[in-house]
């Protein structure tokens, strides 16, 4: 096996092992956000456990683009990694995973400085990342070379209904607090216990 082909293996398995990662990170974050407990953690142990998968996800999409850059077979610069669809090679496919680590880079670098930043702008940033995942899903359905096999099919499709299905919970359960947040204003100011 040639460093070409090791470095083109890495590439493809680091996008796929990516996509399973920050799929687990969507799920995490919105079972956060809806105060969800994981059976046999405590309450904070889902906030420990999303922090920790996305600093794996992260480094897993790290080494996905330094083997792109690094495989010869393509010409991926470090500037193509980084500007979004300025590549010579594929430059809408390539832009939208530009596009997605770009807004992934803001996430991370807000989440290590939100003690600094306060609450409300680390929260502001922090919705990007629900923005980068399906940006980051069409660029592999687009640029990956497995796409057309079965297992990245189903492995693509799972993920995908997986991260709709927490979407639409998450949109249940804020429309219902949207509900509920007159009524309870109403009672409050009419001195009605709660």
């Amino acid at each position: 096996m040639t460093d070409s082909s090791i470095l083109w293996y890495a590439n493809r398995a680091t996008g796929a092992v990516s996509l399973v990662l920050f799929t687990l990170v969507v799920l995490l974050g919105t079972a956060v956000r809806l105060r969800t407990r994981l059976p046999g953690l405590p309450r904070f142990g889902t906030v420990s456990l999303h922090r920790t998968l996305s600093l794996s996800a992260t480094a897993f999409l790290v080494l996905h683009v330094v083997a792109a850059v690094a495989d010869g077979y393509v010409n991926i610069t470090v500037l193509d990694v980084l500007v979004p669809f300025v590549s010579a090679y594929q430059p809408l496919w390539l832009g939208l995973g530009t596009v997605a680590l770009d807004l992934m880079l803001a996430v991370l670098v807000t989440s290590l400085l939100r003690a600094r930043l306060g609450h409300r702008t680390w929260r502001a940033v922090h919705w990007l990342a629900y923005a980068s995942w399906p940006v980051a899903l069409v660029h592999g359905i687009g640029i990956g070379t497995d796409t057309g096999s079965a297992w990245m099919l189903w492995l693509t499709a799972g993920c995908a209904a997986t991260v709709l299905a927490a979407l639409g919970i998450r949109t249940a359960q804020a429309t219902r607090a949207a509900r509920r947040t007159p009524s309870t204003l109403l009672r409050t100011a009419e001195g009605a216990p709660q």
